[in-house]
């Protein structure tokens, strides 16, 4: 589970948890994933940590290197919100290495493992919703997550014959601790009226989904996309 120290990747690392996952929350920041492991563990889950900077390739192959995993949840991510006239070279790049460059390296190498291990597995990428539309000030970000749903369905096309399952996740909305604020703001009310169902998503919905595609129950599912978003992409323009 990379960007696993918190938000929606430590709510997917305690879900697999108590379905009786071991968990291996993967994250850059020492503190933070030592507080998470810590909240796993309390809570009676399996749980081990990796150092890992999903957009450095060497960090990668170091930590993964000769490590064997059945699922994959590729969360890592960041927004980098700025007008494009605005965006810097260096933001573009920070927000795609991160959100697609990372997703291809660590699946790179997790599948080698799986490949290896002789028993496939199945890799979930946490794309987004701004992947097939768009919103104004995120253009690096939209543009990272329609990359990850591309990837994710080429990997899935290369992989099928080893038993590697790819599917791509696609959340709405979902309140956060790190949205919660702007939600509450005439402009975050004004998004809110445009989602269909006219509210939120909570991250426990995303959990079925999330499930579905990790497990055997979703044995026949490769090369898909999966929105939760309360009818947000069938919305009118």
């Amino acid at each position: 589970m990379t960007g696993a120290s918190g938000g929606l990747g430590l709510h997917f690392a305690r879900l697999l948890a108590r379905h009786g996952v071991v968990v291996t929350l993967a994250a850059r920041r020492q503190v933070a994933l030592e507080a998470a492991c810590g909240e796993i563990a309390m809570e009676g889950g399996r749980v081990r940590s990796l150092l890992l900077d999903v957009a450095d390739a060497a960090s990668v192959a170091e930590a993964l290197a000769d490590r064997a995993f059945d699922i994959l949840i590729n969360n890592a991510g960041i927004s980098g919100a700025a007008r494009a006239a605005d965006l810097t070279e260096a933001g573009w790049d920070d927000v795609l290495d991160t959100n697609l460059k990372g997703v291809f390296l660590v699946s790179q190498a997790v599948a080698r493992g799986m490949r290896e291990a002789g028993r496939g597995g199945a890799i979930v990428n946490i794309a987004s919703i701004l992947g097939h539309r768009v919103a104004g000030g995120v253009a690096a970000y939209a543009a990272s997550k329609a990359g990850v749903i591309q990837l994710s369905k080429a990997l899935a096309l290369e992989w099928a014959r080893d038993g590697i399952r790819v599917n791509a996740l696609c959340p709405g909305y979902i309140e956060t601790d790190i949205n919660r604020d702007f939600f509450a703001t005439e402009p975050g009310q004004q998004l809110i009226r445009r989602i269909p169902q006219r509210r939120l998503g909570q991250p426990e919905e995303l959990d079925g989904a999330l499930l579905l595609l990790a497990s055997a129950a979703g044995s026949y599912i490769t090369g898909s996309t999966i929105e939760v978003d309360g009818g947000h992409l069938v919305s009118s323009l």
